[in-house]
C-alpha cells in the first residue's frame, strides 16, 4: 500500500502547479471527469464534412473580408548548410499527404459551410535567388518578401491552404517562408510541421521511407466529434460557468489612444519588440513559484495592473489563447484547435500585487477547467451589442509562449526560427511574452489607427518598470508600484517643473496677481474637478471675500 502511495505522490510531484490544482478540482468533483474520457472516433464519411465551431466563425469572417490576410499564419526559418532541395520538397508533400487539414477546402452548399477533402496536391516550392545582391540589399529583400508572403490572401474554396517560398542567400544559406491559413492551422501546428519536416528530411536524405507513425485521427474527425459531443449537459455546464463569469462585463476597455477609434476596425497594425533582462526574468519565475502560481499568471497580473493604471478601470477582461489539445489523439495534428479564453479580473480595492495574483490565479484555473466551450459559441450565447469599431468581449490579448522552437540540427543543416510579422493587428493591443535562454522577449502588436509607435515604446518601458517593482516588493499596493522610468521621472519633476520666475521685489503678491488679471482676464487661472475659474472671475471672488472679511472687522496684524 505504501509503495502505491509513494508512486502516486511521485507522479503528482511531476505535475505543474496548475495541473495539480486541476487534478484536485477533479477529485473534489468540481470538474466533470466524464468530459475527458471519450475517445474521438474516426468518421465514417470521408467528404464533405462539417466545420468545427472555430472554423465556422473564421469562415464567416472570411466571407465578410474575402481577400483579407488577417488570418494568415506566417513563419520564417533560416537554413544554414548543405540543403537537399529534393528531400525538402518530398518532406513537404509527405506532410500534406499525412494531414488532411492541409488538403481541405471550404465551400457553401445551400447556405451551409462544408469542408471538402482534395487528393494529395504537390506543394510548389518557389525558389527566389537573391544571392547576387549585396548583403544589406539581401536583408531588405528578405523583409519585403516575408511581408508580401504574409499579406498574400488565400482563396479558401480552391487554394492549397499552405504555401512555401525559399529565398536563396548563398550556396550555404536559405530563408524558408512558410504561410498557412488559420482555418487549417494554429501556432501549435507550426511546431508540429517543423518537427515532422526535420524527421522526414533526415529520412529522405538517407534514402529511407517516412519513419512517422500513422495519425490516429484527422482534423475533420475532431470537427464531427465536437459537434456531437458538445451538446446537452456537457454544453450546459460549460455555458453556465462562462455566463456567470462574464455577467455584466464591460463592453470595451478604452485605453488612452493617440487617435480616435475609427467607426470600423481596420486591423492595420505593427509590432514593437523589447526584452526583459535575464535577472528580471529569473526573478519573475522565482516569484511565481513562491506565490504558488505560474509565470503566465504573474505576467497577466502585471499586464492587468498596467492597464488599470492606464485606464482607472477596475473590471478588466483580457483574451488569451489556449492550445486546447487536452486529448492525446489530437496532440500531433495540424489543425485549428486553439481556443480563446476571456480572463476577467476584479482589481477593486487597490489590492497588493500578492492579493491580485491570488485573484488572477483563481480566474485562470476556472477558465482552464472550462476551456472546451468554443469562443464562437460563447459570443453566440452572450450576444453582446455589436460594434464594428472593436472586437466583442475583449480588445486586449495576452499570450505567453513558453515552449518556443529552438535551433534544430540536421546532418549538414541547421534550422533557426526567425521573427515574422504580418503587419496587422486583430485587436487594439496584444502583448506576447516568449521565454528564451536569455530571458523573456516581449512584443506589443498594436492597431496603428489608434496608437503611435512612441506610445507603445513608452508602454513597454512602463511594463518593465512595473515588473521590476513587483519582484522587489510584491506586497506593495497596485497604486504604489513604480511606472515611470528614471528619465521620465526627471522630466516630470525637474524639466517640466522648472517654473521659477523673477518678479519685481517692490510689489506685493496681490499687486502681481491684479497685473496678471489685466493682462489675461479670460485665461483659466484655477481648475478643481469639473469647475474652473478665469483670472477675472477669481479676482472678483477674491475681492468679495476681502470685503466680507473687512465687514467682520478683520484687520492686518
Amino acid at each position: 500500500m505504501d509503495t502505491k502511495k509513494d508512486e502516486v505522490l511521485k507522479r503528482r510531484s511531476k505535475l505543474s502547479l496548475v495541473q495539480q490544482e486541476l487534478l484536485k478540482k477533479r477529485l473534489q468533483g468540481e470538474i466533470d471527469s466524464d468530459l475527458q474520457l471519450e475517445v474521438i472516433p474516426k468518421r465514417s464519411q470521408i467528404s464533405p464534412a462539417p466545420l468545427s465551431f472555430a472554423q465556422q466563425r473564421l469562415w464567416f469572417l472570411a466571407q465578410l473580408e474575402p481577400n483579407s490576410p488577417f488570418y494568415n499564419i506566417p513563419a520564417a526559418v533560416r537554413l544554414q548548410g548543405q540543403l537537399n532541395l529534393e528531400a525538402l520538397q518530398q518532406s513537404f508533400n509527405e506532410i500534406i499527404s499525412r494531414h488532411e487539414a492541409l488538403r481541405t477546402n471550404f465551400q457553401t452548399i445551400e447556405g451551409q459551410a462544408i469542408s471538402v477533402l482534395s487528393e494529395a496536391t504537390p506543394l510548389t516550392l518557389l525558389i527566389f535567388d537573391i544571392s547576387e545582391l549585396p548583403l544589406n540589399q539581401q536583408e531588405a529583400e528578405v523583409r519585403q518578401q516575408a511581408s508580401q508572403e504574409a499579406q498574400k490572401p488565400f482563396v479558401l474554396n480552391s487554394d492549397l491552404l499552405v504555401r512555401a517560398k525559399l529565398l536563396r542567400l548563398s550556396k550555404q544559406e536559405y530563408i524558408l517562408l512558410l504561410t498557412m491559413h488559420h482555418i487549417v492551422s494554429d501556432g501549435w501546428s507550426i511546431g508540429v510541421m517543423v518537427r515532422e519536416l526535420v524527421t522526414l528530411y533526415q529520412a529522405f536524405c538517407d534514402g529511407q521511407p517516412s519513419p512517422l507513425a500513422a495519425l490516429p485521427i484527422q482534423y475533420v474527425d475532431f470537427a464531427v466529434w465536437q459537434k456531437q459531443w458538445l451538446q446537452g449537459e456537457v454544453l450546459e455546464t460549460q455555458i453556465s460557468y462562462w455566463l456567470k463569469h462574464l455577467e455584466n462585463a464591460p463592453k470595451v476597455l478604452e485605453l488612452p489612444t493617440d487617435h480616435p477609434r475609427p467607426a470600423i476596425q481596420s486591423f492595420r497594425g505593427a509590432t514593437y519588440l523589447f526584452k526583459l533582462s535575464l535577472e528580471l526574468s529569473t526573478s519573475l519565475n522565482k516569484l511565481s513559484e513562491q506565490q504558488g502560481s505560474t509565470l503566465f499568471m504573474t505576467l497577466l497580473a502585471g499586464f492587468q495592473t498596467l492597464l488599470w493604471r492606464y485606464t482607472g478601470k477596475e473590471d478588466i477582461a483580457i483574451g488569451s489563447p489556449i492550445a486546447n489539445r487536452n486529448r492525446t489523439e489530437i496532440e500531433g495534428l495540424i489543425g485549428f484547435f486553439v481556443n480563446t479564453l476571456v480572463l476577467r479580473t476584479n482589481l477593486a480595492g487597490n489590492p497588493s500585487f500578492e492579493e491580485l495574483l491570488k485573484r488572477v490565479r483563481e480566474v485562470a484555473l476556472g477558465a482552464y477547467a472550462h476551456q472546451d466551450l468554443p469562443f464562437e459559441l460563447l459570443v453566440e450565447q452572450l450576444q453582446p451589442q455589436r460594434d464594428l469599431s472593436y472586437t466583442p468581449l475583449f480588445q486586449v490579448m495576452f499570450v505567453l509562449q513558453n515552449a518556443p522552437m529552438s535551433a534544430l540540427e540536421l546532418p549538414g543543416l541547421t534550422l533557426t526560427p526567425l521573427e515574422s510579422n504580418s503587419d496587422s493587428a486583430k485587436f487594439d493591443l496584444t502583448l506576447q511574452m516568449t521565454e528564451t535562454e536569455e530571458g523573456l522577449v516581449g512584443s506589443l502588436e498594436y492597431n496603428t489607427d489608434l496608437f503611435e509607435e512612441k506610445t507603445i515604446h513608452r508602454m513597454a518601458d512602463h511594463l518593465q518598470t512595473l515588473l521590476e517593482g513587483v519582484v522587489a516588493n510584491p506586497q506593495q499596493r497596485l497604486s504604489e508600484l513604480p511606472l515611470l522610468s528614471e528619465s521620465e521621472r526627471h522630466q516630470l519633476l525637474r524639466e517640466w517643473n522648472n517654473t521659477e520666475v523673477e518678479y519685481p521685489q517692490q510689489q506685493c503678491i496681490h499687486q502681481l496677481f491684479e497685473a496678471q488679471v489685466e493682462r489675461t482676464p479670460d485665461a483659466v487661472a484655477v481648475v478643481f474637478e469639473d469647475e474652473q475659474l478665469t483670472y477675472c472671475e477669481l479676482n472678483t471672488r477674491a475681492n468679495q471675500l476681502a470685503h466680507y472679511l473687512q465687514a467682520l472687522g478683520v484687520k492686518p496684524e
